[in-house]
């Protein structure tokens, strides 16, 4: 518990204080912003906003990670671990991606970055990679950081991916690892569009999975083979993860809430998404983060269902996507539709750990 507490209040201390000097760098260089033209005409205001405030994210999860690990290696355990290193790892390098189009977008004064081809390429090498890693390394008892299988709050042993085994197999597993994790990151991208949303909207799913990952940790086959106990490699170094992904968003909600001081930009959208997908992953609950980051598949879906019914029918269901921009059109204020989609996403994270307890309840024989 003590390594949670470091890691989360760390990554909020180097979040919340970093964050104000990023805003100061920018502004004194007029590094800010461009406003989409198609965007809500009152989101004109926001243009030569600082932009890239993911930087202090990433350094938030980065150093709560390093400095809850030194603490477990002074204490003479494990401080470092192949899950942590291979999620962390995941989650800066899609922030190295982001960091390259807020780049573009602030020096050669665009409204969009990387082309949508740039980013899938990055994208898919990115996670053929950390599909390759996490099924290696295995602990004393053989478990690797990932597995094969599809999960929801355990793998489900009956559903391999790439069951057929050989190239053909592994092929089929990085090719569903690269869906997955496209999915997460640019999930979490198209949400960051309102102030504090994206940041207010991950803190809670952050926080979910510190409970999730720490509660496999205290109930891991691993020291007690026991009935509902789980078979996942290093749950502490998750938790500890998402302990400071935690930290690292309100730290930086702080400046980010409306009106916003700064805006994470694809620093810190895509660099998160890769938090949520290597997590979910090296936890084995895939499926279950459906339903908690359920505020992200929402704007993610929206998007694809506007898409498909403009270039299918030549109407648009929304007055505008992603989802939260239908109801700024509609004219409700963007605090109203933040705080409301917090609320949303508050209510997903419940319903989750609902589940998740509901099913570790179950498998002890405690029938509600």
């Amino acid at each position: 518990m003590i390594q949670l507490i470091i890691a989360g209040v760390v990554s909020f201390l180097t979040a919340i204080f970093t964050t104000p000097a990023l805003i100061r760098y920018f502004h004194r260089r007029e590094m800010g912003q461009e406003i989409r033209e198609d965007g809500p005409q009152w989101h004109a205001k926001k243009r030569g906003t600082p932009t890239m405030g993911g930087i202090a994210i990433l350094l938030g999860i980065t150093l709560g990670y390093l400095a809850s690990a030194t603490y477990a290696v002074a204490g003479g355990h494990a401080g470092f671990t192949a899950s942590g290193l291979i999620v962390l790892g995941l989650t800066l390098a899609l922030g190295l991606v982001g960091f390259a189009d807020d780049g573009i977008k602030i020096f050669f004064k665009r409204n969009l970055g990387l082309n949508k081809t740039a980013k899938l390429v990055a994208q898919f090498l990115i996670a053929i990679v950390f599909g390759l890693l996490i099924t290696r390394f295995p602990d004393s008892s053989g478990v690797t950081p990932g597995s094969t299988f599809l999960s929801f709050t355990r793998d489900i042993e009956t559903l391999g991916i790439g069951a057929t085994g050989g190239v053909i197999g592994t092929v089929v597993f990085l090719l569903f690892i690269y869906i997955l994790l496209a999915a997460w990151s640019n999930a979490v991208n198209l949400t960051d569009g309102l102030d504090g949303l994206a940041a207010g909207t991950t803190a809670l799913v952050m926080a979910a999975y510190t409970f999730v990952t720490f509660w496999q940790f205290r109930n891991s086959c691993e020291t007690a083979a026991a009935p509902g106990c789980y078979t996942v490699r290093d749950p502490l170094e998750l938790a500890v993860l998402a302990a400071a992904g935690f930290g690292a968003c309100m730290g930086f909600l702080w400046w980010n809430a409306a009106p916003a001081k700064i805006f994470m930009g694809d620093t810190g959208s895509l660099a998160l998404g890769g938090l949520v997908a290597g997590l979910s992953v090296c936890s084995r609950t895939e499926l279950l983060m459906v339903i908690i980051g359920a505020l992200f598949v929402i704007e993610a879906t929206s998007v694809v269902i506007q898409v498909a019914s403009f270039k299918t029918t030549g109407k648009r269901v929304f007055k505008m996507a992603p989802f939260h921009h239908h109801f700024e059109r509609k004219g409700w204020p963007e605090t109203t539709v933040v705080i409301r989609f917090w609320l949303i996403a508050s209510m997903a994270v419940a319903l989750g750990l609902a589940v998740f307890y509901s099913e570790w309840l179950f498998q002890i024989g405690v029938h509600l």
